[in-house]
């Protein structure tokens, strides 16, 4: 357990990447339904999808699992905890394909399939929410989670970033918006005001422009 002294992690932007999962999964689905999977729009948006998520997990698998294992040395059950982690983005990656495969064919399990990967990533950042957090906030320190949120940084790059931070905002109440960016540098805060929420507005992710 970590020191009652040390300062605890702030899962804010944990959460508000998994609250725009679940957003984009539910544009998909609206999209799905009226007819528009096809658009260039659509396309975009589901492209930007499978990158953020694939960041996310791969950072999850490479950085933030090992370093909790360490941590959980001697405690079976939240080793078993971890498993079931990785064994729910295994299931995750075939559903990707599968949408992939019916968006590039129009085919008519198209909605099917948007379903059960909704309900499938639902329920594991549901779990991740539910189960893991609260451990990683027992068993890591902050030096841990900065070392996991620092690899995600290096992998975006500023490129990445100009796109994941606006991303991350797009369409949410202003109470969670004013949340995710006060847990960001000021600089970044800046560049998102000046630069990046008006490019990622051109791009015309989900709807037209």
């Amino acid at each position: 357990m970590t020191d009652s002294k040390q300062k605890t992690i702030d899962f804010t932007p944990m959460y508000a990447s998994h609250d725009a999962f679940r957003r984009d999964l539910e544009r998909l689905a609206a999209a799905v339904a009226a007819g528009r999977a096809a658009t260039p729009a659509v396309r975009a948006g589901w492209e930007n999808f499978k990158h953020q998520l694939h960041i996310h997990h791969t950072a999850e698998d490479s950085e933030l699992w090992p370093r909790l294992r360490e941590r959980l040395a001697g405690r079976p059950r939240d080793l078993a905890l971890l498993d079931e982690m990785e064994a729910e983005h295994s299931r995750i990656d075939p559903l990707l394909a599968a949408v992939d495969s019916a968006l590039a064919d129009g085919a008519a399990e198209l909605p099917d399939l948007v379903r059960a990967l909704g309900a499938t990533l639902d329920d594991h950042l549901e779990h991740e929410e539910d189960s893991a957090l609260p451990l990683m906030q027992d068993a890591l320190t902050p030096a841990d989670w900065a070392g996991f949120t620092g690899r995600m940084r290096e992998t975006q790059g500023l490129r990445g970033a100009a796109l994941f931070v606006p991303w991350i905002v797009d369409g949410v109440p202003a109470a969670d918006r004013t949340a995710f960016l006060g847990a960001l540098p000021p600089p970044v805060r800046v560049l998102n005001r000046l630069f990046w929420q008006s490019s990622y507005r051109r791009r015309g992710l989900w709807v037209e422009v």
